[in-house]
Order: C-alpha cells, then sequence, then structure tokens
C-alpha cells in the first residue's frame, strides 16, 4: 500500500510539473514587446512536402531586443519561410533581404499591454485548474486505497502531502504568471 501512494503521489507531482511546463509553452508565444526566437516556435514550413518546424530550417536569433533574424539553411527557402510567417496570424511582417529575414517586433501599446496581462492570467487561470484536477484525481485515487485497506491514518497524511504539492505548484504558477506580466508592462 505505500508503495501504491509513493507512486499516486510521484504521478501527481509529474501531473502538476506538466501544468507548469505547458503553461511555460504557452507564456513564450505571448510576446512581450521584446523579441524572442521563441516566438516563431509555432511556424510550420513546407520542406520538400512535408510540414516542418522553422527552428529546423533555419537559425533563428534576436540580434537585439526588437528584431529577430532568420538565417535559412538553404537559400531557395527564404521565399516559403517569409510565407510561412505571414500565413501564421502571429502578426510580424518579415523583411527579406533575398540572404535573411528579419522580424521587426514593434513595441507593445497601452491597451495591448492590458490585453496581453489578461491572456497571461487566463493562461494561469487554465494552469491552476490543471492542478487543482490532478489534486482531486490523487484524492479520489486515495479514498480507493481506504477503502481496499489503506490505514486513515495513512491515507490522511498522504492527502496533507498532495495538499502541499497543490499549494507548492499554485505558488509556481503565480511566479511565473507575475513575472510574464512583469515582463509585458516594462516599457
Amino acid at each position: 500500500m505505500i508503495e501504491e501512494v509513493d507512486m499516486l503521489l510521484d504521478l501527481t507531482q509529474e501531473n502538476m510539473q506538466g501544468a507548469i511546463d505547458h503553461l511555460d509553452r504557452e507564456l513564450s508565444h505571448i510576446r512581450a514587446g521584446k523579441a524572442s526566437p521563441r516566438m516563431l516556435d509555432s511556424i510550420l514550413v513546407d520542406y520538400y512536402g512535408s510540414q516542418t518546424p522553422l527552428s529546423q530550417v533555419a537559425s533563428i536569433t534576436t540580434p537585439d531586443a526588437k528584431t529577430i533574424a532568420i538565417q535559412p539553411w538553404e537559400k531557395k527557402m527564404i521565399a516559403v519561410i517569409e510565407k510561412a510567417i505571414i500565413n501564421s496570424n502571429l502578426g510580424f511582417n518579415p523583411d527579406n533581404n533575398g540572404e535573411i529575414i528579419r522580424i521587426f517586433i514593434p513595441a507593445l501599446t497601452e491597451e495591448r499591454r492590458k490585453t496581453l496581462v489578461r491572456d497571461v492570467n487566463k493562461e494561469g487561470e487554465a494552469a491552476r485548474v490543471s492542478i487543482r484536477s490532478a489534486r482531486r484525481d490523487a484524492n479520489e485515487q486515495l479514498k480507493k486505497l481506504l477503502k481496499e485497506g489503506l490505514s486513515e491514518d495513512m491515507e490522511k497524511d498522504a492527502m496533507d502531502r498532495v495538499q502541499k504539492l497543490t499549494d507548492e505548484f499554485n505558488r509556481k504558477v503565480d511566479v511565473v504568471v507575475e513575472k510574464k506580466n512583469n515582463e509585458i508592462l516594462t516599457i
């Protein structure tokens, strides 16, 4: 029974960490007025008939805080990459000089910053919901184990540990969300 409880706690922790990892990925796509290669993670390029992530057909760098530079490994990919960026609906206007594609990141307006903060908070709340769901699932499993012979003291102790994990991961969400909001609001 102890091994089952430990495995359940490990699984719960993995699920909660998965919520944090997902939050990090989602927030990386929200631009904060500062250039980042991760802004282009969602772009797929038609590379010899197959949809390939942009990062696998070009070098993506940020020469300064307002510019993303994309250097394709094959010159003939420039037009394909430019088209993929335009069609991505990320709101970028690529500048193609024949060898390198540059994307200039415009400064955010106050209204856009407020919208982005709302989006960040929504993503944070979605992560909290996922963490609470992992807690609920763990507690339900502990109640099943109680019916199968787990002692009440062990169940109570395990539920306390699940709650501590929940509190810890909710604090992590708060830190990630606050950091992103500060990044967005910093001019």
